[in-house]
């Protein structure tokens, strides 16, 4: 444990989950630029790719024997101590169907085990944290909705404080960083 000296903050420790198919997408490219623009000062970051982490399907355990869940090992383990290491938490997601991408939703799925390892106090743990969203689509902002609205809602359950979302608009690799109103955001995005 290290200890801040009188007055000082400890700094903040950004998590970026990527959970794009691609690797160097869109939502990857234009986190990255806020990052590089936005993050506050003496910031740490982190970044996992969540399909290089990969998890076996979700089994719901709660009502078998006494409801607990075994010590997470493996990558269940290093996102789950990641997970709890930061003070930010950031999903960069493209809209998959109006919603998260797979790696992301079975990632959030394994946050019904960790409230339920002896020991862990996942909850107590993410309370307090703030929660964020990067994300490209082809088309409306609006049709980020379901997704903004998952990321939101967990935040809320948490007790997270919702950071808020950067979107962008693009398909094929880079058009993102043609998208103008994304790229200004992005610069200002992780200061508010």
């Amino acid at each position: 444990m290290t200890v801040q000296p009188s007055g000082a903050e400890a700094p903040r420790r950004f998590l970026f989950l990527d959970a794009s198919s691609r690797a160097a997408g869109n939502s990857e490219q234009l986190a990255r630029l806020a990052a590089e623009s936005s993050l506050p000062e003496g910031a740490e970051q982190r970044w996992l790719r969540l399909a290089d982490h990969p998890l076996p399907p979700f089994q719901d355990l709660r009502h078998t024997g006494d409801g607990n869940y075994p010590e997470p090992v493996g990558h269940e383990r290093t996102l789950l101590e990641a997970t709890l290491e930061a003070t930010d938490l950031v999903f960069v997601a493209p809209v998959y169907w109006y919603t998260l991408p797979t790696t992301a939703k079975l990632y959030l799925d394994y946050w019904s085990a960790w409230f339920r390892v002896p020991g862990v106090n996942f909850r107590a743990g993410m309370n307090g944290g703030t929660l964020w969203g990067v994300t490209v689509l082809a088309g409306t902002e609006d049709k980020a909705e379901p997704m903004i609205g998952t990321l939101k809602l967990t935040a809320e359950y948490m007790g997270m404080r919702w950071g808020g979302a950067l979107i962008g608009n693009g398909t094929r690799p880079g058009d993102v960083l043609r998208d103008e109103r994304a790229l200004i955001a992005a610069k200002s995005f992780f200061s508010g």
